[in-house]
């Protein structure tokens, strides 16, 4: 009868140490999917058409950048979840500052994609950008 008991308080306490391991591994998944994915900081590549000149931006997400006559904000960045196709996506709004009347109204005001810029395409006469990195 002692045999008995031992048997059942050993099953006892490898189901409640796999229910346990379970959630923590549950747990870990969600969170490294959330926070490796998302990035705080936005690299651009904006072409000057007129000099042919590239620069490279470091945008902090939420914040406005002044670059020349345009003023670009990154809202939201996020790195793609698979590694055999890296995809990168960034929320962006761009407004022209040499256009008076029109202080309210964005330029560009869209999502962008590393790999086919030419889905939501930023049409200006003077600059050209697209996305480069998010981290």
């Amino acid at each position: 009868m002692l045999l008995k008991k031992n048997i059942k308080v050993g099953k006892n306490k490898f189901y409640i140490l796999t229910i346990i391991l379970t959630q923590f591994l549950i747990f870990s998944f969600n969170s490294y999917s959330e926070n490796d994915l998302e990035g705080n900081f936005t690299d651009i590549q904006v072409l000057d058409k007129i000099s042919s000149k590239n620069i490279l931006l470091k945008l902090e997400n939420g914040k406005e950048t002044k670059h020349k006559d345009l003023i670009i904000k990154s809202m939201k960045c996020k790195n793609s979840e698979f590694d055999d196709n890296p995809e990168i996506t960034a929320y962006i709004q761009v407004k022209d500052i040499t256009k008076k009347s029109n202080d309210d109204v964005f330029v560009f005001n869209g999502w962008m994609f590393s790999s086919s810029p030419s889905i939501t395409p930023f049409d200006h006469p003077v600059y050209d950008i697209w996305l480069v990195n998010c981290y």
